[in-house]
C-alpha cells in the first residue's frame, strides 16, 4: 500500500512498514492546502496524522483514500463524518498515551499546589521570595475529582492516591462496583464532582456532548480557591466562564490544552489566557513522551498491517454499532463462481439495500452459508426467484432483532 504519514512518527514503526512491502512517505510537516496537494500527488491508500487537521475537502483530493490513522488517542482533528460519508476507515491510538498524560495531569497538580512555575520564574530573575512561596496547602488528604474514568483517569486516580489524596468521580460507563475496586467515590454527575473536589481534572472525549462541559453552571460549583486541570481538549471548557471563575472565586488552572491552539510545532501565538495569573500552560505535550510515542507508533503501525493483511480495521471509531438492516437472508448454497452474483442480482432488483455480508464456507469447500442483512421489505415472489437459481441449496429470511 501506500502510506503518507503526516507527521513525526517512530523510524522503527516505518521501518516495519517498509518491510512489509509498503510505500512510505513521510511529509511532517503537512497542513491545510499542502495537505490536500500531497494527498492528490501521492494518493496513499493510507494517512497517518497526529497534531494536523483532515477536513473533508482534503480527502475529495484522494479518491483512493482508504484508511485515516490518528496517532493518538482523540480524533477531532479529523472530519469523522466526511470520512464515513466517503467510504473511509478512521482509527485511533487510544491507551498508549494514557500514563504520560495522566504524569502530566499530577505535575499541574503540583505546580498549582507549590506555584512552582512562578518559583521558578522569581529566582531566575534574581527575585527571592520565600514567604510568598511558603503558603501552599499540601495535597495529601484533599479530594481530587475526576470527570472521566478510562485509561487516563484511572491512572490519575491511583497517582493521587498514592500521595495521599481522596478521589471522587463520575463517568458514564463508572458502577459503585467499580468505585469500591478502585477506593474511589462514585458521584452521580460533575457537578456533584466539582462542589466536594479540592481539584478538578477533566478526562473526557471532546465531542458534541461534552463541549463546554465546564461551563458557568460547573464553575459555580466549585469551591473557592480550587485546582481545576485540563489535559483533554479545549473545546470542553467554556473559557469566558473559566475567566469569571478566576475572578470571582479565585480558581486556579492548569491547561495543557485550549481554544484555537497553533497548528504548528513552534512560533508566536495569543491567546486571552496566556499572561493570566491565574494559569499555567503547557503546550499540548500530555502525549508527548518518548515512551508514549513509541507505543503510540507501534499500535498504528498495527493498524495498518492489521488492516492490510485481515482487512480489519482495529480500533474504527467510525463503523455504525448497528446497521439499519431489518432483514437477514441466510442463503446455504454450492461454493461456485456466479452464486453470490444472482442473488445479489435479484436483491438489487428487488430494491434491498444490502448492509451486511459474510459468507461462511463449509469444511471440503463443497458448500457454503450466505448471511445477507438488508434493509427492504420481503416477499415470496423474490425468495422464490432465489432458490430457482442454479447450486443454492436453502433459502430463508427472519427479521433481525
Amino acid at each position: 500500500m501506500n502510506i503518507l504519514i503526516a507527521d513525526a512518527l517512530s523510524p522503527s514503526v516505518v521501518k516495519a512498514l517498509e518491510n512489509a512491502g509498503h510505500s512510505v512517505h513521510i511529509q511532517p510537516t503537512l497542513k491545510g492546502d499542502s495537505l490536500r496537494e500531497a494527498l492528490g500527488a501521492i494518493r496513499p491508500q493510507v494517512l497517518v496524522v497526529r497534531s494536523t487537521k483532515v477536513p473533508a475537502a482534503a480527502m475529495d483530493a484522494n479518491s483512493d483514500l482508504e484508511l485515516i490513522v490518528r496517532a493518538g488517542a482523540g480524533y477531532d482533528t479529523i472530519d469523522v463524518n466526511g470520512a464515513s460519508e466517503r467510504g473511509i476507515f478512521v482509527a485511533n491510538c487510544p491507551g498508549k498515551n494514557a500514563a504520560a498524560v495522566a504524569e502530566l495531569t499530577m505535575g499541574l497538580l503540583l505546580a498549582l499546589d507549590r506555584s512552582i512555575p512562578d518559583n521558578v520564574n522569581d529566582a531566575r530573575n534574581g527575585q527571592w521570595n520565600k514567604k510568598k512561596y511558603s503558603k501552599a496547602s499540601g495535597l495529601r488528604g484533599r479530594k481530587l475529582g475526576l470527570i472521566g474514568l478510562g485509561s487516563i483517569g484511572t491512572l490519575v486516580a491511583g497517582m493521587a492516591q498514592g500521595m495521599g489524596m481522596q478521589v471522587v468521580a463520575w463517568s458514564r460507563s463508572l458502577t459503585d462496583d467499580r468505585a469500591a475496586s478502585l477506593g474511589i467515590q462514585r458521584k452521580m454527575g460533575p457537578l456533584d464532582v466539582a462542589a466536594e473536589a479540592d481539584a478538578v481534572s477533566l478526562h473526557v472525549a471532546s465531542n458534541a456532548e461534552t463541549r463546554h462541559m465546564a461551563n458557568r453552571v460547573f464553575f459555580e460549583s466549585m469551591k473557592p480557591g480550587a485546582f481545576f486541570i485540563n489535559t483533554t481538549r479545549g473545546a470542553v471548557v467554556d473559557e469566558e466562564a473559566l475567566v469569571w471563575a478566576m475572578k470571582e472565586k479565585g480558581i486556579r488552572a492548569g491547561l495543557d490544552v485550549f481554544n484555537n491552539e497553533p497548528e504548528g510545532k513552534e512560533g508566536p501565538y495569543e491567546h486571552p489566557l496566556q499572561s493570566h495569573p491565574g494559569v499555567y500552560f503547557t503546550h499540548h505535550i500530555g502525549a508527548s513522551t518518548k515512551q508514549a510515542q513509541e507505543a503510540i507508533a507501534a499500535e498504528a503501525g498495527r493498524v495498518i498491517l492489521t488492516y492490510d493483511l485481515e482487512g480489519y480495521v482495529p480500533n474504527c471509531v467510525n463503523m455504525a454499532t448497528q446497521s439499519p438492516a431489518t432483514q437477514m437472508l441466510t442463503v446455504r448454497h454450492l461454493d461456485k463462481v456466479g452464486v453470490l452474483a444472482g442473488v445479489l442480482e435479484e436483491m438489487r432488483k428487488a430494491g434491498w439495500n444490502v448492509q451486511e455480508m459474510e459468507n461462511l464456507v463449509f469444511s471440503g469447500a463443497k458448500a457454503a452459508c450466505a448471511r445477507i442483512r438488508f434493509d427492504g421489505q420481503p416477499n415470496e415472489s423474490v425468495l422464490d426467484s432465489i432458490r430457482n437459481q442454479q447450486n443454492v441449496l436453502a433459502v430463508s429470511v427472519t427479521e433481525v432483532a
